[in-house]
């Protein structure tokens, strides 16, 4: 776990010299737009704690539509930011996602940047 921590801590030292000294508008549209909007946030956090997550859990979990997952899902996809497979459980399909290297990378530069922006904010 240790490791974790002096990753982040390494992040945080190359994210706050680029926004150091910017006023948080300019932070704040340095934002990743695809992974700012809520459910695509709340998408890709949900596979970074889960190995993998199944259309319906992640339905349930985001309490979303059909559609609207769909549609998030699959701009996450297209970015290369979630993996999508799908397949059977007896007769039943099944779609599962898994966040990619390129989704966590995604994701920690997102809250780098948030973190970044609260601090500029508490800083004022």
């Amino acid at each position: 776990m240790a490791g974790k921590g002096a990753e982040r801590r390494e992040r945080e030292k190359t994210a706050q010299p680029e926004l150091a000294g910017m006023p948080p508008a300019g932070v704040a549209q340095q934002l990743d737009r695809l992974v700012h909007e809520r459910l695509r946030l709340g998408i890709l956090s949900a596979l970074a704690v889960n190995e993998s997550l199944t259309f319906t859990e992640l339905k349930k979990l985001l309490d979303t539509t059909d559609g609207n997952l769909s549609v998030h899902a699959r701009k996450l996809e297209e970015a290369g930011y979630i993996g999508c497979s799908k397949g059977f459980s007896g007769r039943v399909p099944r779609t599962d996602y898994r966040l990619t290297a390129a989704g966590r990378r995604a994701l920690d530069r997102y809250l780098d940047h948030m973190e970044a922006l609260i601090q500029a904010m508490r800083e004022k």
